[in-house]
């Protein structure tokens, strides 16, 4: 028997193996496991309980049986999505060939430690750098299409659907319908998410459900979730829960909105709102353009009423004034030199005239010229001399006689 097992011609028969495997299973001891209930089963007339054990974190799941009492005498009552504590022994059921948890007792997950469990998956992503302003894309002035994740036919869809057409009656909607609490809801958000992030016609996403307990709520803080809204290309707007409600994925979200309508009001603006503000754009802008024309008329008109504007020739007739008394006053000084100088050669003239040869053969003098020289001396006047003598009316001609006698002249 030592070889049975280690070829075929000696194998295993199947009881031989699941009574190895069952006796090995056996050998493990007990153990604490934390989960989310994804399926209880109570058949009529049973009295074991099937439950499937889901782990919110990871698509895996855990086969659990207990009694119908301890189901019972559970300390809160257990239903699909209830985050419970089990502990329970790894059984493995030969008849069948399974493998489950028989559990010997259940605790409920308290809200305390739900909320501290959240608070430590908040600064891990924190730390992380998920909730970085940096890393948040701006939503478009107006969607041309709309994703909504939301619960089928619920509050928060007519809600957002109804405001947003209110507001623009033109936007249209890409609608995704999924489970917005229990152990299905996470992988069916995040399917749906990444449906719309690929679908290239979808400008924003709007993750909505109305308000709900802690525990309600439990899906959209899942760390799968958030890091799923922090890898969309696509933004992502949380309306998850009321007011007081804060989610992880309000803190992943591109945008947080208090409320469903309130996110229709963030991501679709108001038809009226946009057309009064158009409005009072075009009165503004007219007014400054009015203001502007006003402002300039007026700057023209202080350009016009400067002189030079004003009598753009005042400079010239200013300058040929300046002109025309300079010239009167070079005329007059000109006129006074020249009377001055007229009288000072009239002066000259009148000296001159007195000085000159003509005003004294006036007084009886008379100039004697041989051959057209002045007669200087009487040796230069020899008998027989041709003799020009000019006096003040005219000049006669005679003939020298010679030196003259200075007695007989003077006696004479």
């Amino acid at each position: 028997m030592s070889d049975a097992g280690q070829s075929p011609e000696n194998p295993y028969p199947v009881r031989a193996v699941s009574i190895r495997v069952a006796g090995w299973i056996d050998k493990l001891g007990s153990v604490w496991v934390e989960g989310q209930i994804a399926q209880l089963t109570m058949r009529p007339g049973s009295n074991t309980v099937f439950i499937v054990l889901r782990d919110p974190a990871a698509d895996m799941s855990l086969t659990v049986t207990c009694s119908r009492d301890l189901v019972a005498n559970a300390p809160v009552k257990l239903a699909e999505g209830t985050q419970v504590i089990v502990f329970g022994k790894p059984t493995f059921f030969t008849g069948r060939g399974s493998f489950s948890l028989r559990v010997s007792a259940i605790r409920a997950v308290g809200v305390g430690e739900l909320l501290a469990r959240i608070e430590r998956l908040r600064r891990l992503l924190d730390a992380e750098g998920l909730f970085d302003p940096r890393l948040k894309r701006p939503l478009p002035f107006l969607p041309s299409q709309i994703g909504l994740i939301t619960g089928r036919a619920s509050a928060a869809e007519h809600d957002v659907v109804a405001v947003a057409t209110n507001r623009w009656p033109a936007v249209r909607f890409a609608i995704r319908n999924t489970a917005v609490q229990g152990p299905t809801a996470v992988a069916q958000i995040v399917e749906a998410l990444r449906e719309l992030d690929r679908d290239p016609d979808v400008d924003v996403i709007v993750l909505a459900r109305g308000g709900g307990s802690v525990e309600d709520l439990l899906p959209f803080s899942d760390e799968t979730l958030c890091r799923e809204i922090a890898a969309c290309t696509t933004p992502v707007v949380s309306a998850v829960g009321h007011e007081p409600d804060n989610p992880l994925c309000d803190l992943v979200a591109d945008l947080r909105a208090a409320t469903p309508t309130d996110a229709a009001k963030r991501i679709v603006p108001d038809t009226a709102a946009e057309q009064a503000l158009v409005a009072d754009l075009r009165r503004r802008s007219a007014q400054a353009l009015r203001n502007w024309v006003h402002r300039e008329e007026r700057h023209i008109a202080q350009l016009r009423s400067r002189p030079a504007l004003a009598d753009p020739l005042r400079a010239i007739t200013d300058r040929g004034h300046e002109v025309e008394r300079a010239r009167a006053a070079l005329r007059r000084d000109v006129t006074r030199l020249i009377s001055a100088e007229s009288d000072r050669v009239s002066h000259l003239a009148a000296r001159l005239a007195t000085l000159g040869p003509a005003a004294t053969l006036a007084r009886g003098y008379a100039v004697v010229q041989v051959q057209a020289h002045v007669l200087r001396s009487v040796a230069d006047a020899p008998a027989g001399a041709q003799l020009r003598i000019r006096v003040a009316d005219g000049a006669v001609a005679a003939v020298s006689a010679g030196p003259a006698n200075d007695e007989g002249a003077s006696n004479e």
